[in-house]
Parts: structure tokens; sequence; C-alpha cells
């Protein structure tokens, strides 16, 4: 067994310093070490996209990175994308009100996927959606729901953007 090291990041936006075995997945590290359950592990093979987070700025499966990976990385997990605690994101509340969080094992890792893609698309189109989540898998077969929460969450930013103006 490898000696635990100490890793410091930027998690959610804030910077944190942890001890953890560096051969941990990231995923282990997440939702064991800091608590943030949010983040699912499923296949633990990169296969199913529950686990993803946005890492250094690109969507990625935290079952495929080790702890010692986030040394110095910036990272925001599905308890990140919200503004705060007590706010849902409007990606978050566009699941909701298209009916997109069926069993929701893999809603987190679509709501980071969603977030990631608006971030640097504001205005994708259905295929743009469905490539930005073509490495999560659904198995409730909600994917028709979860490109029109994802669709719902773009028109709400420019909804936000042109009253702001």
């Amino acid at each position: 067994m490898l000696p635990n090291l100490t890793i410091t990041f930027t998690l959610n936006g804030e910077e944190r310093t942890i001890e953890a075995n560096p051969a941990e997945t990231a995923t282990f590290t997440l939702r064991e070490t800091l608590g943030l359950t949010g983040t699912k592990l499923d296949c633990a093979e990169g296969e199913c996209g529950s686990c993803t987070v946005i890492f250094n700025g690109q969507p990625a499966c935290s079952c495929l990175m080790t702890a010692a990976q986030l040394h110095g990385a910036e990272v925001v997990s599905v308890e990140g994308i919200a503004p705060s605690q007590t706010e849902h994101a409007d990606v978050q509340r566009a699941f909701v009100e298209e009916g997109a969080v069926q069993c929701g094992h893999c809603i987190p890792g679509m709501i980071v996927s969603g977030a990631a893609l608006l971030a640097k698309n504001p205005e994708p189109t259905e295929d743009d959606i469905r490539w930005a989540i073509s490495g999560n898998i659904c198995r409730c077969t909600g994917y028709a729901k979860i490109v029109s929460a994802i669709q719902r969450a773009a028109q709400m930013r420019r909804e936000a953007m042109a009253t702001r103006v």
C-alpha cells in the first residue's frame, strides 16, 4: 500500500488540501474522503459517465483518475454546478422541469456534461447536446428528456442574459 500524500487542488471553487492514498480513484476521494456523494460510481471503467466531473475545464470520468492526478487541478463536481447550496443551477432546474430525472443515477454526470457544454457553447444544437452526453449512459432511456432539459437550460441562460441588457 502506498503512503498517503498531501494533495492540494481546487474543488468547486475552493482550495482543498487533503491526505489521500495517491492510487485511490478520484471518485473515491470525492465520495469517501470529501463526502461529495453526488459523483456516482457505477462501472468503474469510464464507460457509463455517472462519475463525470469537470477536470481542468473538460468533462472527465473521475473513476479513471487517481487521487494523485487531482493535485494542482481544478475540479467541479455536480455539487459545484449550483451557484450556492440553497440555489439550483439552471441545468438542474431544467432537468426537474423537463422530467429528466427518472432513477437519478446518471443525472449528476449528465448535469455536469450539460453544464460543461453550455459553458463553452451557449446555443448548442441537438446534435451538439447528444455528442456532449455521448459518454454518459442512461439506463432508463431518458435521453429525449435529458436533451430537452439541456436545451431548456440553454434557453434559460439566453433569457437571463436578455434581461440583464
